[in-house]
């Protein structure tokens, strides 16, 4: 194994050159956020109201409010979250985002970046939200904002578009006519998740064949000039229209968590629960594994790039944050050098990182939040909305807002799970507001979504 550690002492006459250089093909660095290592306690705040924008009273970022619980009418006082964090929730321009209601609502909105404000976009319903007509999970087009793809509302297992400009549902390839084996047939207690797509929308993927998280068996690719590529993880069999067919180089077969795309289209990340996760290079048969176990520092959440992955392990440092390349599972970057001294203990990290499918040194952003529910902010980066540097320049972390999520551990959506723009300006999260947004009908707790400027 290789261990790279990017280094954090640059000459100050070389400090102009080396961010003109290292930046010139990316987001700019964020020159207003934080990027101290001490303890900034959280200043309680009652949630303000949708639509105000705001500064966060500790870091001094703008922000927005963008549901409560009038937002969808059609279920008052539901709760409103993020997509997954692989999802890309923004459009190409920045002018549209998405979210995710109870009952698995998508939702989608207008956004000015120049002013912050949420918008509701033609055809949407009472409440605000535009009703997307395609199934839970779809994502963002990376390269022309009028466009999402997903599967058909009514057809799980066929793969479509939709357009904004006219309302139009495009059906791409009905996936059971991919020629899996065994075939995979639709019904009732089949369905699909976890649509991604390449940086330059020509492969889509979804994974398929069961009725539910943790039980699906086909990873499925479709390149819209080869047609579909498969591999079914419990036989270890890979077919498809292009690419070579035969038996997945890997010992063990195994049901999908996720399953999610590089922005090159060449890797699939396919994520089984606490064993870690797999890598297929789907140019070939190779399927790598990564284990969370073992010294691979392969556990925690992660985010997929354009062909690297960044984790945070959980070993040494609670901010320890490895890059790899999905070529070289191997082949590690410590990116948070030297860590924090005391070494850090107590929060979780959800990471995202769309602008990473488009080129790997934009920075990867993230959330904290204590894994037992603990509101208090006692050490550096608890409870956070922040930014790691990737291009192995130096070591920054930006430190934005406190996010004021608090989890419960029967409810998985209370973390702060987040989606940044493209263009790295803006992350979007998930927060009960210290408990203060209430509770449903059912007496559970709410979450609102939420917007934070970074630049």
């Amino acid at each position: 194994m290789t261990i790279r550690r990017f280094g954090t002492l640059v000459s100050l006459c070389l400090v102009p050159v080396l961010s003109v250089a290292a930046w010139a093909q990316g987001v700019q660095p964020y020159p207003n956020a934080f990027t101290d290592r001490a303890v900034h306690p959280k200043t309680p705040m009652a949630p303000p109201p949708v639509n105000t924008v705001f500064q966060d009273p500790d870091f001094g970022s703008l922000m927005v409010r963008v549901t409560d619980h009038n937002t969808n009418l059609k279920r008052l006082h539901s709760y409103f979250r993020n997509p997954e964090t692989e999802t890309n929730a923004w459009s190409a321009d920045g002018q549209r985002f998405f979210l995710v209601g109870e009952q698995k609502a998508t939702l989608a909105f207008g956004f000015d970046p120049s002013t912050m404000l949420v918008s509701a976009l033609p055809g949407a319903e009472a409440g605000g939200g535009f009703a997307i007509p395609l199934a839970a999970g779809p994502t963002f087009s990376f390269v022309d904002p009028d466009l999402m793809y997903g599967t058909m509302a009514e057809a799980h297992l066929t793969i479509a578009s939709f357009r904004y400009s006219t309302g139009a549902i495009t059906p791409l390839i009905d996936t059971t006519t991919c020629g899996m084996q065994p075939p995979l047939v639709a019904g009732k207690h089949v369905n699909s998740s976890d649509i991604s797509i390449s940086a330059d929308d020509n492969r889509i993927e979804i994974n398929a064949g069961g009725n539910q998280f943790g039980n699906r068996t086909f990873v499925i690719v479709y390149d819209k000039k080869l047609g579909c590529r498969w591999y079914n993880t419990q036989t270890g069999q890979i077919g498809g229209s292009w690419g070579p067919a035969g038996q997945a180089v890997v010992p063990e077969n195994f049901l999908i968590n996720h399953a999610y795309l590089s922005g090159s289209g060449q890797y699939v990340k396919i994520s089984v629960g606490h064993v870690g996760y797999y890598v297929w290079d789907v140019t070939s048969l190779n399927v790598k594994p990564c284990y969370a176990h073992g010294g691979r520092f392969c556990g925690g959440y992660g985010s997929l790039g354009y062909d690297t992955q960044i984790n945070a392990p959980g070993v040494t440092d609670e901010m320890n944050t490895f890059r790899r390349p999905l070529s070289d599972l191997a082949d590690l970057t410590q990116l948070v050098n030297p860590l924090p001294l005391p070494h850090l203990w107590g929060m979780e990290k959800h990471f995202t990182w769309s602008g990473g499918h488009l080129n790997n040194n934009v920075p990867v952003c993230g959330a904290t939040y204590s894994p037992h529910g603990i509101a208090d902010v006692k050490q550096p980066y608890d409870g956070e909305i922040f930014c790691i540097e990737t291009d192995g320049i130096a070591s920054t972390i930006w430190r934005f807002a406190h996010n004021r999520a608090i989890w419960d551990p029967e409810y998985y959506w209370s973390d702060p799970f987040g989606n940044a723009s493209l263009d790295g300006r803006f992350l979007m999260f998930s927060s009960s507001w210290d408990g203060q947004v209430g509770t449903n009908k059912s007496g559970d707790p709410r979450s609102d979504v939420w917007i934070v400027k970074l630049r």
